[in-house]
């Protein structure tokens, strides 16, 4: 790469190699034209009256690319299904969530990109939930111009190993829930479950099936699972009795139906005492009671990851305890937040 300083009357289809300032006294100071601007005919007379008559120029070799192809190659090398790219500007791409999804970062290929000098991809928390329009990701070179050779390192490496960056999309789940608890089957207390967890349910795409509320006791919660199962249920949540106190019999009832305890017990706070089970090819989610009290627990981390068709396992909730601790902020703004990253 080459800098030449030539009159701006011949400058034309040639790129800038330094960003032109205006100045317009009171008004404005700033860039008029950015370093790599392809200088266009009707450029000319807006240099002239910013007092440039010469301006430097660059000039790249055969096997040299401009940050603005760069940066095209390597989003289209990074991104996999459910990213469109914005851009370039400034040689930087945005990677776009196109659909509402779990965000899916490849780290250890993340961190082969951005070891290769001059090559940068920056993107949100690996599992962050997304919306279709929200940005997760940027990539772009550091300098003006790079060898060719290096972002067909990275196309090679991508095509191996990746995408690095890719939309795992919610699907639509019906879901049966039992609210577990004798106070609120004998109608002494009102249940609150029901709408937190229709609220979370909905706001990811799925749907309840059937909600019925249980007494404690092993045998007809184990039916309420049963008639679940039987009417479609793809997602079991049942709520409260997950405590070591002598009526918490929810963990015994799951056992009984011949569902595998995945994990019992999480190192987030709140939802220590959370279960994951699977019954056949149902997932059962255990909650406790803290989902009520606390606006983000573990089911917030959990429950969308299940809602792709993720195998969530044991080695993945023992992950969660990096970042595992919730700080219920008066003004929480989670999933924008570390809370349930993970290591």
């Amino acid at each position: 790469m080459k800098t030449k300083k030539i009159p701006i009357e011949k400058a034309e289809g040639i790129r800038l190699a330094h960003d032109v300032t205006k100045i317009v006294p009171g008004k404005f100071k700033g860039p008029v034209f950015k370093k790599g601007h392809l200088i266009k005919k009707e450029d000319i007379p807006e240099f002239l009256s910013s007092g440039r008559k010469h301006v430097y120029v660059l000039e790249l070799s055969r096997e040299e690319i401009h940050e603005d192809e760069a940066g095209v190659r390597l989003a289209r090398a990074e991104a996999g299904f459910g990213i469109k790219l914005i851009g370039p500007r400034e040689g930087k791409v945005n990677l776009i969530a196109e659909i509402n999804g779990l965000l899916q970062v490849n780290k250890e290929l993340l961190k082969k990109i951005n070891s290769i000098d001059g090559i940068i991809l920056s993107t949100l928390h690996n599992f962050m939930p997304c919306t279709s329009g929200m940005l997760v990701g940027g990539t772009k070179i550091i300098p003006l111009a790079i060898k060719k050779n290096k972002i067909k390192k990275i196309e090679d490496l991508c095509k191996k190993e990746g995408p690095a960056i890719s939309i795992v999309p919610f699907k639509e789940y019906e879901i049966g829930v039992i609210i577990t608890g004798n106070e609120i089957f004998e109608e002494r207390v009102k249940d609150k479950f029901g709408s937190i967890l229709r609220k979370k349910i909905e706001a990811l795409g799925s749907h309840i099936l059937a909600k019925v509320v249980s007494p404690d006791d092993e045998k007809i919660i184990a039916k309420n699972m049963i008639n679940l199962k039987k009417e479609g249920a793809q997602l079991i949540l049942i709520t409260g009795g997950m405590s070591v106190d002598p009526d918490d019999i929810t963990l015994a009832s799951i056992k009984s139906v011949g569902a595998n305890i995945e994990s019992y017990g999480s190192p987030v706070l709140p939802g220590a005492m959370f279960l994951l089970a699977y019954w056949d090819k149902i997932p059962v989610l255990g909650v406790p009671a803290c989902a009520i009290f606390y606006q983000r627990t573990v089911l917030d981390i959990i429950l969308p990851r299940i809602l792709t068709g993720m195998k969530v396992t044991k080695k993945d909730i023992v992950k969660l305890g990096q970042g595992g601790l919730c700080l219920n902020c008066s003004s929480c703004t989670y999933p924008k937040c570390y809370f349930g990253k993970g290591e």
